[in-house]
């Protein structure tokens, strides 16, 4: 089996073109190291013999460089930040729509299949407040609506799962489309837009200051976490029943199993690192963040018969242990 991974040297993409390599897939990965980091992941992936062509996926004209026939291409490329489309939104389409579009289009021309990495920030701004007022443990799905403003990164996830569909039924296309949540492990070097578990574990090891940002500084805010491997172990499986499972839309998460707000997040973390540091107050809130996300994965438990593997007391204790082996290299990248 032949698969390409776009964004390879990202955190989901390395860890993904790893794992698979393991399960003796030929690999090779897509990414124009725009990020510091990726230049370390792709020494990584070349530890594993994993070729990376360094190409810039928002121009069509660089595919003729890639020298491979994929069975499958796996969609990890995306602008990380969602906070970066308020600012940037001509990046942010370029990154995350187009480069879709040239995928689909060299994924038309290999006759390869197609796996894609949406967003949970697909969903509407507004159903977030609608849920987090409830006072209730309610759990997005592939059926919750998602009419509303979604913030610019959102629509262009949303727009990329649209384009997805027109080109199977054009082109017969097979595909899956994976709305991904927060999702965290080893190899993340976290930031408060993306990341914000492995931040929030690596500023309490090193007791550096922290803020809860936005709706009043409360630190109310919930989320549910997928760890890195859950997620691997999915696409394995969807990989391996391709033939029989395709053209499917489905929510991944961490589910009720490892949701938190920020303050029990803080207190997980105080425990495990034996620290407590200073965390200030910001009380306005970003026009594009959303007090709520809880994933439901009941599809999957149904068609594939997975579920997550790790709450969050399992996946904090397992990335404190990878930062204290890595702490000299993360240093520079955190």
């Amino acid at each position: 089996m032949k698969v390409l991974v776009a964004g390879g040297c990202g955190f989901i993409g390395s860890n993904l073109s790893i794992f698979l390599k393991k399960k003796n897939y030929k690999i090779v990965s897509v990414d124009n190291l725009s990020k510091k980091y990726c230049f370390l992941n792709e020494q990584r992936l070349k530890k594993y013999k994993i070729k990376n062509y360094r190409i810039n996926l928002c121009k069509k004209k660089n595919f003729t460089k890639i020298n491979f026939n994929p069975d499958i291409i796996i969609d990890c490329a995306a602008e990380p930040a969602v906070e970066i489309s308020s600012k940037n939104p001509e990046k942010v389409i370029q990154n995350n729509l187009i480069s879709t579009l040239n995928l689909l289009n060299f994924c038309r021309e290999k006759k390869s299949k197609f796996i894609f990495l949406s967003s949970s920030r697909i969903y509407p701004i507004k159903q977030s407040y609608k849920f987090f007022k409830s006072n209730k443990l309610k759990t997005y799905s592939e059926i919750t609506s998602t009419e509303g403003v979604k913030t610019i990164y959102g629509f262009t996830k949303y727009s990329s799962e649209l384009l997805i569909n027109e080109y199977s039924y054009a082109y017969g296309i097979k595909f899956l489309i994976n709305r991904v949540g927060l999702t965290t492990g080893t190899w993340q070097f976290g930031k408060v837009e993306q990341g914000l578990v492995s931040l929030w574990l690596w500023k309490h090891y090193n007791k550096k200051k922290l803020n809860y940002i936005g709706f009043g500084g409360s630190g109310k805010q919930i989320r549910d976490v997928l760890y890195i491997d859950d997620l691997c172990d999915l696409i394995f499986l969807q990989i391996k029943r391709f033939d029989k499972i395709f053209n499917q839309l489905f929510c991944v998460g961490g589910s009720k199993k490892s949701y938190f707000d920020l303050k029990s997040l803080t207190h997980s973390c105080e425990k495990i690192t034996k620290n407590q540091i200073l965390i200030k107050k910001i009380k306005k809130t970003s026009k594009y963040d959303i007090p709520y996300y809880i994933s439901s994965n009941l599809k999957l438990k149904k068609i594939y018969k997975w579920t997550t593997k790790h709450n969050l007391d399992e996946i904090l204790q397992k990335t404190f242990k990878w930062m204290k082996q890595h702490k000299k290299t993360l240093e520079r990248y955190f």
